[in-house]
């Protein structure tokens, strides 16, 4: 399985990546299964979401909660780029790893406070060794709870047409939709990381948070798009005032 991953990715990823990432994939991290397991289907993810994006006219930008390694930023980077779509990326993240938290909610074995620190500086230099155009992203700093309602609405994006949660905690996905609610619209795209990552006792993380926050009674239907790896989810947003 691992060789027949790798012999596809051989063939696929020249054209796709930004040309120093296709570099780095292809000559650095090619043996090892974090390429083959998380690294494409996350690209190809991001592959068929542009795809379907740009055939379906839906523009806007392209957010992500949880920017840890640059790498799926960089990825839709490059789709977004490939396409000559005009969209603006942004990086919210505390820059500081997971945060410290008491909720039951956000209970998993591997969610532990600090985990996946990266500085602001770092993620901007991997930015850069990735190619990625500085005047094309903006990085937001600080735990969502603060970061986010410290925003002035003019500076931050009020279209979006894909947003990637990749936040592991319930209380941080609950954060970043009451922070995409406002934002929502009809075509866009909702992806969640760690959509199939829950406590072994309870339903929790993103998909508790999810599941409360597009109830089915409510104006927006969460369309199931595709999965990606083990642990992803996406969904079209369909709004129901728009079905005769």
């Amino acid at each position: 399985m691992r060789d027949l991953a790798v012999g596809i990715l051989r063939r696929v990823i020249p054209g796709m990546f930004p040309l120093p990432l296709r570099w780095r994939v292809l000559l650095g991290s090619i043996r090892d299964h974090k390429v083959a397991y998380e690294i494409f289907p996350r690209w190809w993810f991001l592959y068929k979401a542009y795809e379907a994006l740009s055939v379906n006219g839906i523009t806007g930008d392209y957010l992500e909660f949880g920017c840890h390694g640059a790498g799926t930023f960089s990825l839709a980077y490059g789709e977004i780029r490939r396409r000559g779509r005009t969209d603006h990326l942004w990086a919210f993240d505390s820059f500081a790893g997971l945060p410290e938290t008491t909720h039951a909610r956000d209970e998993h074995p591997r969610w532990v406070p600090g985990t996946w620190a990266m500085t602001l500086d770092e993620f901007h230099r991997q930015c850069s060794q990735n190619g990625l155009d500085p005047q094309r992203y903006t990085a937001v700093e600080g735990f969502y709870s603060d970061s986010l309602e410290a925003l002035d609405d003019s500076a931050v994006p009020t279209d979006v047409a894909l947003a990637y949660i990749d936040c592991d905690l319930y209380t941080s996905t609950d954060d970043v939709l009451r922070f995409l609610q406002p934002r929502l619209k009809h075509g866009m795209i909702l992806a969640f990381d760690d959509y199939f990552c829950w406590s072994g006792s309870q339903v929790a993380g993103e998909r508790l948070a999810a599941h409360e926050h597009f109830p089915a009674d409510g104006r927006w239907n969460l369309v199931p798009y595709t999965g990606f790896g083990w642990h992803g989810m996406s969904f079209f947003l369909e709004d129901r005032e728009l079905i005769p």
